[in-house]
This record gives structure tokens, C-alpha cells and sequence, in this order.
């Protein structure tokens, strides 16, 4: 028997207790076809409850329970049917239905779920061009970048998504301004109609450009909003900001410049900044590791306070970031309340994900406590960490050496000649004044201004050297630089740890077989499978602990 115990139907909860049951179903009268849409056996009610696309009934023949996706038991001409009872039952829930709908309809996907940007191409076009393909909303890592690789980026995937879906990403650049604005002027030039910004710390005119240059009236004279911003944020001052329409005095200063229209100002002060809200907890890169389960739903009474305030004809949708790498952690993000969720470090172990082998493999490797935080490339004066993998590397050791020194000392000459010899050999491995010298050549094509800034000032030309490091640590990385392994620096949280304990008894184990839809497809799956089961749960079947687990298997194409 499936059951557990004399009249189950009448206890206060059901055990369901899946076994190999061949030999005794063979055994049965072949006469009761109304049994047949019945799992009593393990195998088989693991696809029934699998089967998220149809309901699930918790059948109970005598002191069997089973389960099935169709009510069709009742046979008036089989006695034996007399005896089957309906103990519960879970309604349809296609991953689809996870998540904001509304996310689906303004975005063109199939799934309330987005691979977010990481910087320096490592969300890669091929990375957003699979996800585009499969209907997923994926953001190429334009961080970092010079703009005609940006440019470059937006050719390859509008020519393969002419439809999208797909986002770019635009970073605040408080130390290189010219790249935000030149970012910005190229998504205008091209068309780009979704940017995914994030480090911003504060609301800048380029980003209040790109909101406000997309503004117009339709013949029904509504607001058509066809330049749509997904905020990342960690803090919610910085959140009210994105909540907010965009600020008076910004807009006054573009229509004096005559980058956008009078009309364009008026709209841009009845519509909030960002379309979506992406709270970002305990993430790889630029984080302020903050819990989920407490930022999340301070945004969303936020959103609400703020929705209350202006009355948007549409809200601003709260999605959810940092830590979602399994069924588990997106479902609890959903049921927090999150619109959409987005996931980034899982992401960079991904075949498609434009960094080397050697990274993805010490990636596939890693656990949830292999992560530290170090100082950051573009934000080094500023005291800005970010989160990375220690596993395999001394980058962040290095890092921290150095950010020690730029506090310690106004130049490069302050430095003690032991030290200073020390950094040449160990963490360079070059002279300190050729890296100048390939410092002034980067930055003359990427921005002048940063050198004109630094001629003059001794401690500014230290911090440019030291980024010299910083910066070329993560390119390092994504191209697989040879003697260099000790010195990358990969971004990434504590969630490619829990991946990586949840898939390694499947096949995404393997670095080479982990493709980016197949992550997004299971994760969703998983989530909508884990829905289901709680379903039941709360209407009182309690299941062994190997039901309780979704493990993926390959799609089949």
C-alpha cells in the first residue's frame, strides 16, 4: 500500500509513500481502466506531480494514495471506482505564471525571470542572443567597455534579435563620466528601447537623457514610454530616486542643451524613472550584501508609498537579485512578493559567458563561503568594494594591498622602495613607470580627461597605476591570460556556491554542459514544481524528503 496507516482519509494529514508496485499492479483486474491515470508508484508519481501544466489530484484507493493530473475516475460500471476519494487538489502553474505578468507583456517574454549584466562583455551577446531566442530577458555586459565594443555588441544582437527581447547595461561612471554619456548616446543612436542601470548612486543627466528622450503622446493622447529603465539598486534612498519622476532641474538643463523637447520635460515629470526595480541583496560585483528577505519588502512598501503619492497609470514592478541561483531561492522571492527575479553569478559558469575556461571551471568548483570582498577597479578612490571568488586566486589579497597603500601615501614616490619594489615583482610584474606609460594610452582613447586630472596631481596618478591592475584583473580573466591565473578576479556571490551543490548529481555539473536557458528553464521549472508541493502540504500530504527536490535533466530540443 501507498499509504500509511488505516483510514487515511480521515487523518489530519496524508502520507504519500512512492514504491515499486509492478508486480502487484500487474496482479490487479484489468477491468479497472479508471486506475490507470493513477501514480502509486515512485517513478511515475514524480511526472504526474511534474506535470505543472495540468492539476494534480491526491487520489486515495482504500488505503493507497496516489496521485493523477485528470478526475476522470469515476466508472459507472466498475464497482472498484466506488472506493477512490479526491483528497486534494493543486491547480495548473506553468513556470509562466510565476512572477508579474505584466513583466511578460512590457518586456516580450516568456518567463518573469533575467539574466542580468555582468561587466566587461562576460554577459556576452551570444549569452543574451540564446536567452533572446528562447524568450528570456538577458542584459549584455556593457560595464567597462570601450563604445565601439558597445557598438559592436548592439549590431550582433539587434541583427539576431530584431524583435529582442534584450537589455544593455549602463553603470554609473563617477570616475569616467564620458563613458556613461558616450553609453548613452550610442543606445539613442541604435534604437536600444531597454537599459538595466546599475552602481548609480545618484540620478546624472545622461541617464535622465535616455528616460527623457523616449517620451511622447500617442493619438489617444497617453504617455508612450519607449526608452524602458530597469533600476538596479541596494538602498532604498537610491530606490526613491528611480521611484520618482525625473528631477526638474535636470530636465530644464537637457532642454537648454536642446537634447530633448519642452513636451518631452512636461512628460517626464509624470512618469517614475525606472520602469522596473530590480533589489539587489548579497550579490556578486558591486553589492552592499544586504539580505534579501529584509530589503526586498522594505522596496516594495516603498514602491507603494511612493505609487500612492503620484498615481503612475502603471507601477513600478519590484523584482529581486542577489543569491537566486536554485528553485528554492526564486520561489521564496516570488512569494515575497518579487515581480521577476534575475540572476548573474550562476550565469558566468555558463558556456555562453564571455570568460575563459580556466574561470568557469574554478567557478563550477566553488562553495558559498569561497567569496570575499576586495576593492573595485571604477570606484577604487571612493572605498567601493565588490564581491568575488577567492577560490583559486590572490586577486583579492592584492587588491586590498594596494588600496592600503593609496590611504597610506599621496604618491607613487611616498612609497618605501622595498614596498614599492615588492608590488614590480609580485603583484605587476612590470616597472611601475611603463605601466604609466600603457595608463595614459588606455585612457587617452577611453577618456583624456582622467589623465589631465592626474598630471597635476601625484596621489590621482597613483590611483590610476593601481587601477591599471585592477582593471586588467578581470580582463584577464575573461580572456584566460596565461601566467596570470593568480591575479584574476572574478565576480561573483555566495549563490554559485548553492548552485553548485544543488545540480552536482546532474548534468549541469559539468561547466561545458551548462547552457544559460537550460539554467533559467530549471530554475523556473523547479520553482513552479516546489509551488506545487507546498500546495499540498498545506492541505496536509506530507512526501518522503526525495520529492521534495527538483534535480534537472537534459531538455530535450
Amino acid at each position: 500500500m501507498l499509504g500509511n496507516g488505516n483510514k487515511a482519509k480521515d487523518a489530519s494529514t496524508i502520507l504519500l509513500e512512492g514504491r515499486d508496485v509492478t508486480s502487484s499492479l500487474n496482479n490487479m483486474n484489468k477491468a479497472r481502466s479508471d486506475l490507470d491515470s493513477i501514480a502509486f508508484e515512485e517513478m511515475e508519481i514524480k511526472s504526474r506531480l511534474l506535470n505543472l501544466h495540468q492539476p494534480c489530484y491526491v487520489i486515495q484507493d482504500q488505503n493507497r494514495v496516489g496521485i493523477a493530473n485528470q478526475d476522470n475516475f469515476y466508472n459507472p460500471n466498475n464497482s472498484q471506482s466506488e472506493k477512490l476519494e479526491t483528497l486534494m487538489i493543486a491547480p495548473p502553474l506553468p513556470p509562466q505564471q510565476l512572477g508579474d505578468r505584466d513583466f511578460l507583456t512590457s518586456h516580450s517574454v516568456k518567463y518573469a525571470y533575467m539574466a542580468g549584466a555582468m561587466a566587461g562583455g562576460i554577459a556576452s551577446a551570444e549569452l543574451v542572443i540564446a536567452l533572446g531566442k528562447a524568450g528570456i530577458l538577458g542584459s549584455f555586459g556593457a560595464a567597462g567597455l570601450v563604445p565601439s565594443r558597445i557598438e559592436a555588441a548592439i549590431n550582433q544582437i539587434q541583427q539576431a534579435l530584431p524583435q529582442g527581447p534584450y537589455a544593455f547595461n549602463l553603470i554609473h561612471s563617477p570616475s569616467e563620466e564620458a563613458l556613461e554619456r558616450r553609453a548613452v548616446d550610442l543606445y539613442l543612436k541604435h534604437g536600444v528601447r531597454t537599459v538595466e542601470a546599475s552602481a548609480f548612486l545618484d540620478l546624472t543627466p545622461h541617464i535622465v537623457y535616455y528616460r527623457a528622450a523616449g517620451l511622447s503622446l500617442n493619438a489617444n493622447g497617453q504617455i508612450e514610454v519607449k526608452n524602458k529603465i530597469i533600476a538596479k539598486i541596494s538602498r532604498q534612498e537610491v530606490a526613491t530616486k528611480f521611484l520618482q519622476p525625473a528631477p526638474r532641474k535636470i530636465l530644464q538643463q537637457l532642454v537648454e542643451q536642446q537634447l530633448i523637447t519642452e513636451l518631452q520635460a512636461t512628460l517626464a515629470e509624470k512618469v517614475p524613472m525606472a520602469d522596473d526595480i530590480t533589489t539587489e541583496a548579497d550579490s556578486g560585483g558591486h553589492t552592499d550584501n544586504r539580505p534579501l528577505v529584509c530589503l526586498l519588502p522594505a522596496i516594495l512598501v516603498l514602491r507603494d508609498q511612493i505609487q500612492q503619492k503620484y498615481r503612475y497609470d502603471k507601477q513600478v514592478r519590484i523584482g529581486a537579485a542577489g543569491g537566486i541561483a536554485t528553485p528554492e531561492s526564486a520561489l521564496a522571492a516570488f512569494m515575497m512578493g518579487a515581480s521577476y527575479i534575475v540572476t548573474g553569478s550562476i550565469n558566468q559558469s555558463c558556456v555562453e559567458a564571455g570568460t575563459s575556461v580556466h574561470t568557469k571551471n574554478l567557478l563550477a568548483q566553488a562553495s558559498m563561503a569561497d567569496v570575499i570582498m576586495a576593492p573595485s577597479a571604477d570606484m577604487f578612490e571612493m572605498g567601493v568594494k565588490v564581491q568575488l571568488l577567492k577560490r583559486g586566486t590572490l586577486f583579492p589579497m592584492r587588491a586590498q594591498k594596494l588600496y592600503d597603500l593609496y590611504r597610506s601615501y599621496n604618491s607613487i614616490d611616498e612609497i618605501p622602495l622595498e614596498e614599492r619594489q615588492k608590488l614590480e615583482e609580485q603583484v605587476f610584474g612590470r616597472n611601475l613607470e611603463a605601466i604609466w606609460q600603457d595608463t595614459v594610452t588606455f585612457f587617452t582613447e577611453r577618456d583624456p580627461e582622467q589623465i589631465t586630472r592626474a598630471n597635476d596631481n601625484p596621489k590621482r596618478k597613483m590611483a590610476l597605476i593601481f587601477r591599471w591592475y585592477l582593471g586588467l584583473s578581470s580582463r584577464w580573466s575573461s580572456s584566460g591570460e596565461k601566467g596570470r591565473e593568480m591575479d584574476y578576479q572574478i565576480w561573483c556571490g555566495p549563490a554559485i556556491g548553492a548552485f553548485n551543490e544543488w545540480v552536482k548529481e546532474s548534468y549541469l555539473a559539468e561547466p561545458n554542459a551548462r547552457y544559460v536557458v537550460d539554467v533559467a528553464h530549471h530554475i523556473m521549472t523547479g520553482a513552479a514544481y516546489l509551488y506545487r508541493l507546498q500546495s499540498l502540504k498545506f492541505q496536509g500530504l506530507q512526501m518522503p524528503a526525495h520529492y521534495r527536490y527538483y534535480r534537472p535533466i537534459p531538455l530535450v530540443s
